[in-house]
């Protein structure tokens, strides 16, 4: 089954001569819509928390397992080994159990890895790293709830009777796609105030409350969409050998049904392009990411000599203004399209950073204004390309083809790792990160170049 909108490779919909009555999906009430923004917006918030917190703690776990600083950027890399192939995993998950259960599946790994890691010990050599390696892979799960939110909400804005959020859907999708700022800040919020008085082990149990409680939430009070509700209903009269009647529901609709596997579906020759162009994209802008944005605590404190309270001040005002980068970005996308936007923003990121790096830069006020550019430019874009995403896509595979472009982060991050691992023992931390996080998050930019152009999601 595809979506009502068939996009040819020129990117436009076709457009039937005459085009027969097509029956409409039911619509998602304001409320309904208020409550899917909220709660996606808290299950990806709570999901980065978690994500965020190992970044954020890293200098003081590296301490407490006896890692050097090279040993902790590798841990980092192998961990992202781990959750691509969590990741990698939940697409199709996506399209069999749906978005109201996928939402549930990802952050139900959120709270599992936050709890597991924190009773990891830390004195057993090799098999402590092994354990936080595999435990913390878990992660994969959680990172995943963004591209859930994608398709859910790409479903629920081309349905939903609240004309506003129909037509800004972009800006609106920003602001659930903040939640990734949103929980690095709590992460580096948290440290700051309890990491002295218990410890980085009672920060993760804390993690684990808010996303036990989401998943009741979530399971109580969010609606499943109807687009998927159609999409298993064709399945399983195909399943019972009922084919004209699918076939004939799937008309009713305006809708293609297909027999192929999602993974197959994103890259048949209508769809390959963007698969490709997207994953690409992904692996290199994950390059900065990971420096950047995960790292920052050690990035500030190695690169730049900042002590490590003062970088969690710090990550606290540049997390708060990468926030509006993520509204700024989806309002953007709205009006000049989101593939120049994600252009734009990652190339003007890659900038930002370098400038930041520059042994130039030494005033405490200068390397939070240009570290704050540079991630308000590159994660914001976010806002952007996971709403493109989920419009590249039909609804039989809308979900694959989003998680499996956004699971394209951890081979990012890992070969990103170990371009940065290596760089920083040849070179030290600060070369490392211009030559590869800076450069990285330039070239990705670029890459979007080569994108092709959508049609918004009707329906």
């Amino acid at each position: 089954m595809t979506s009502e909108t068939t996009l040819p490779e020129g990117g436009a919909p076709e457009t039937p001569a005459t085009e027969p009555q097509r029956r409409q999906f039911p619509a998602f009430t304001r409320k309904q819509t208020n409550t899917a923004i909220v709660l996606a917006l808290l299950a990806w918030t709570v999901a980065v928390f978690d994500y965020g917190l190992f970044g954020t703690l890293l200098p003081v776990m590296q301490e407490d397992f006896g890692w050097s600083a090279s040993t902790a950027y590798l841990v980092n890399t192998l961990i992202a080994i781990g959750t691509a192939i969590i990741a990698f995993g939940v697409g199709p998950v996506i399209d069999r159990l749906g978005r109201r259960r996928g939402m549930m599946v990802t952050i139900g790994g959120t709270a599992v890895a936050s709890v597991l890691t924190a009773v990891i010990p830390a004195k057993m050599g090799a098999l402590s790293t092994s354990a936080m390696v595999g435990v913390r892979s878990l992660g994969g799960l959680g990172f995943s709830e963004q591209s859930v939110n994608a398709t859910y909400l790409n479903e629920v804005f081309s349905i939903t009777e609240d004309e506003r959020k129909r037509e800004r859907r972009g800006f609106w999708y920003g602001i659930v796609q903040g939640g990734w700022p949103l929980g690095f800040l709590l992460s580096s919020a948290l440290a700051l105030v309890l990491l002295d008085t218990l410890g980085w082990r009672a920060m993760y149990l804390v993690a684990s409350l808010p996303a036990v409680a989401l998943i009741i939430v979530i399971g109580k009070k969010l609606r499943e969409t109807p687009q998927f509700e159609l999409h298993q209903r064709l399945r399983g009269l195909k399943a019972e050998g009922k084919s004209r009647e699918a076939e004939a529901l799937a008309a009713e609709y305006g809708v293609e049904h297909t027999n192929s596997a999602p993974i197959a579906r994103i890259f048949q020759p209508e769809l390959r392009r963007n698969t490709i162009v997207l994953s690409l994209a992904w692996i290199v802008n994950f390059f900065g990411i990971n420096i950047f944005s995960v790292l920052g605590s050690s990035i500030l404190a190695n690169a730049k000599g900042v002590q490590l309270s003062t970088a969690f001040w710090m990550l606290i005002v540049i997390n708060l203004g990468a926030y509006f980068g993520y509204i700024f970005h989806g309002w953007l996308g709205d009006r000049i399209g989101r593939k120049h936007t994600i252009v734009i923003g990652w190339m003007m990121s890659g900038v930002a950073f370098a400038v930041m790096l520059s042994p130039l830069v030494t005033s405490t006020a200068l390397i939070v204004t240009t570290y704050a550019l540079g991630l308000f430019f590159l994660v914001g874009p976010y806002a952007a390309i996971m709403f493109y995403m989920g419009e590249c896509y039909p609804t039989d595979c809308r979900g694959t083809g989003t998680v499996i472009i956004g699971a394209m982060s951890q081979p990012g991050t890992i070969i990103g790792g170990f371009l940065f691992t290596g760089a920083a023992a040849a070179w030290g931390t600060g070369s490392a990160a211009l030559w590869v996080g800076a450069v990285g998050t330039f070239l990705s930019g670029a890459l979007m170049l080569l994108a092709k152009p959508v049609a918004r999601l009707e329906n």
